[in-house]
């Protein structure tokens, strides 16, 4: 491009710097607690049993801080991308191998960067319009543009040194493009943010989910009719649990077991989370019926038709937890077809996705 055809004083290194520290810190954040949500979904063998049941709302939090910095992340990014964009139209496009490879290092880490917000976003929509896996691809997208990241950031040191810190007057152009950043960033999450913070919910505008809209005041991601569930009742209902001593209950016999009551949140990996009382039998307490030893892990199968959640293992610490229930009932009602009925898994700190529903069999592993 001929020279002078970017006139903005704003495309400079100083401006640069101070919004990639800001990027730097959401992306950080959001792959921490994206790879803790991966961890806790699908942990490795030597970190299976080692996973805690505390805090109780360890979940709620972590998953919450993702989708929050990851919205934050995407004006952020915007701006940062309008900052340095100069950059990609200069002539001539490649000085040198060394430089060809800084150019292609960040053509992938701004595509990896741009790919992994927007699937995000959709994610928490539920919107899945493309046709390879989310999950998957969300997680190795991520080790690719923190990689990326690193490389850029090493590619870059002397030129961040020289402006981490200001040494001359501020431009009052960048003033009032880094306060128009913020607002927006502001803005974004506090119209957003309160799906996962209860504080924050009168502010929820813009969010996907709100927490409290479902049966029974809270949200559903898959229901009966989308699992096949929608022809359990009472009286077709057993729960099998397989152990040294194996089980058979009906409802009316789960009923009769002591019951225990406990305020939990459900949160799920799109961000959303609400606390609810929920009530039933303590699954420690059916493994000690089926004689199961107190370091036993569980496999726990829902009725669903198909569904990569439809098995689900448990570890020991969740299933020996005090607060870790079959759920019966919830806010003092029985469960809606849509929340589990008749029982389904409660557990403190675990991903609402692996709060088995419609649970037919518990196996002592």
């Amino acid at each position: 491009m001929r020279e002078g055809a970017f006139r903005s004083a704003l495309h400079e290194p100083r401006t640069a710097v101070v919004i990639g520290r800001w990027l730097g810190a959401a992306l950080l954040t959001c792959f921490l607690t994206g790879l803790l949500s991966h961890l806790l979904q699908q942990p490795p063998s030597w970190l299976r049993d080692h996973l805690p049941s505390r805090p109780v709302d360890g979940y709620q939090i972590s998953q919450g801080l993702h989708v929050i910095s990851g919205i934050a992340a995407i004006p952020l990014l915007g701006a940062k991308l309008w900052t340095v964009y100069p950059k990609l139209f200069e002539w001539p496009p490649v000085r040198s191998v060394l430089h060809a490879l800084e150019r292609l290092s960040i053509a992938i880490l701004v595509a990896a960067m741009v790919l992994e917000v927007f699937t995000g976003l959709l994610n928490t929509l539920q919107w899945y319009p493309w046709p390879f896996p989310f999950r998957q691809t969300h997680f190795w997208l991520a080790w690719l543009a923190v990689g990326g990241l690193l490389l850029h950031i090493a590619a870059k040191a002397p030129l961040i040194a020289r402006h981490w810190r200001r040494v001359r007057p501020g431009l009052a152009q960048r003033r009032a493009f880094l306060t128009a950043v913020t607002a927006s960033v502001g803005v974004v999450t506090l119209t957003t943010a309160g799906q996962s913070v209860p504080w924050l919910r009168a502010l929820d505008l813009f969010a996907p989910r709100r927490p409290d809209i479902g049966p029974q005041g809270l949200p559903v991601n898959r229901t009966a009719v989308q699992a096949g569930t929608t022809t359990v009742s009472a009286e077709n209902w057993q729960l099998t649990v397989d152990g040294p001593h194996p089980l058979r209950l009906t409802l009316a016999e789960l009923a009769q077991l002591p019951q225990t009551t406990a305020e939990l949140p459900i949160a799920c990996v799109e961000g959303w989370s609400a606390s609810a009382h929920w009530t039933g039998v303590r699954v420690r307490d059916l493994l000690d019926l089926a004689g199961a030893p107190t370091d036993a892990r569980l496999q726990i199968t829902s009725l669903e038709n198909d569904g990569p959640y439809r098995v689900t293992e448990m570890p020991a610490d969740y299933a020996r937890d005090p607060l870790t229930l079959l759920a019966l009932r919830v806010n003092g009602q029985v469960l809606d077809p849509d929340h589990g009925y008749p029982a389904r898994i409660i557990a403190p700190n675990r991903p609402g996705v692996l709060q088995t529903k419609w649970v037919t069999r518990i196996e002592v592993l």
